[in-house]
């Protein structure tokens, strides 16, 4: 399950642009492929293997190496499934950096852009990174390269709207899980945004679930805009409801924001990430930090699907020395797992 990081206020100057938007939340999943000869098979397609990515924390909710497939077991709707494929967290990683650049950003780009280092800082050598952006629509800044000067000089080039411009946040990262690499590899989306999304008709968003539960992707949501957040779990609102709200046509900035920190949340839990809702300035280098660590101690585990054409639900438990689960009730397990909830079974 995804961990919902408290957001607090930011102190810096915001334009009141932003009664415009629409909103709701996201219930996830999805497959990925395989063919299995020995104790490590090898992959050759993704229509026979649901790939779950898989980050453990420790006691102390640090991101925790060192484990290896016995020290893991997988409950499909509650029945366990053997391992077909293993990867190990130092296994390399696509990650897309996805921004809005919007005019609801606009005045604060520099704050978030430049602490974008730290998150390129803490990627393994090979690991390859994407730039992304996004308005009225995707737009690509810089193509999948390991070579993190060449991402440096790219985070400073987006180009940002001014006025009054639509946001299509839930169709900007469709299309940008559309280019990531097929297969049962680590793959992350760390997104910079609002969650504001204008798009009309309704319909995005359950069209952005629908791509989750075929897809294993990972997804790091940093929100932006913070003070204006006021609907913010960190006010001691209740936490994101698990299912999507409906979009209003004209919700105010209040209920905007809250829908969007609801659609944020669940985009993290449905997909094993973490959200963030930084508060100043600071707070976004060691989110990017964390977040950087948390790709780089990833594990994809593969299991093969059931073929009903329904939704199963996953559960991921990490065993003790004796090869058993964590006691039920326990207070403090000595690790915890990060996973998407489930995946959408291939039809009969």
């Amino acid at each position: 399950m995804a961990f919902l990081e408290r957001p607090r206020r930011c102190r810096t100057a915001w334009p009141l642009l932003f009664c415009l938007l629409a909103f709701f939340s996201v219930s996830a999943s999805r497959a990925a492929q395989e063919n299995s000869s020995g104790a490590q098979p090898s992959i050759e397609s993704a229509s026979d293997l649901v790939a779950v990515d898989v980050s453990v924390l420790d006691s102390k909710g640090d991101f925790y190496g060192g484990l290896e497939r016995n020290d893991f077991r997988v409950l499909d709707n509650g029945v366990q499934k053997p391992l077909l494929f293993f990867t190990p967290v130092d296994a390399p990683a696509h990650v897309v950096i996805l921004v809005e650049t919007g005019p609801a950003v606009y005045l604060i780009h520099e704050q978030h852009i430049e602490a974008l280092s730290a998150l390129l800082d803490g990627l393994a050598p090979d690991d390859q990174a994407a730039l992304y952006t996004y308005s009225d629509s995707l737009r690509q800044v810089l193509a999948f390269t390991a070579d993190k000067s060449a991402l440096r000089n790219s985070i400073g080039e987006p180009e940002y709207t001014v006025g009054m411009d639509q946001l299509n946040f839930y169709d900007s990262l469709s299309a940008v899980i559309d280019r990531l690499p097929a297969g049962p590899e680590k793959k992350a989306v760390v997104v910079l945004a609002t969650g504001l999304d204008s798009s009309i008709p309704p319909g995005h968003w359950e069209a952005l679930e629908r791509k989750l539960r075929g897809d294993d992707v990972v997804i790091f949501p940093v929100a932006l805009g913070g003070s204006l957040r006021g609907g913010s779990p960190a006010k001691g609102k209740k936490k994101p409801k698990k299912k999507a709200a409906t979009p209003s046509a004209a919700p105010d900035s209040e209920t905007a924001f809250e829908r969007a920190d609801q659609a944020l949340a669940r985009l993290a839990e449905i997909t094993g990430g973490k959200v963030y809702f930084p508060q100043t300035p600071a707070d976004f280098v060691p989110a990017y930090r964390e977040i950087a660590e948390a790709v780089r101690h990833q594990y994809v585990l593969g299991i093969a699907p059931d073929h009903d054409g329904a939704f199963h639900k996953l559960s991921v438990e990490i065993l003790d020395l004796h090869g058993r689960p964590p006691k039920p009730g326990a207070k403090k397990p000595p690790y915890r797992a990060l996973y998407r909830e489930g995946y959408s079974a291939p039809a009969p």
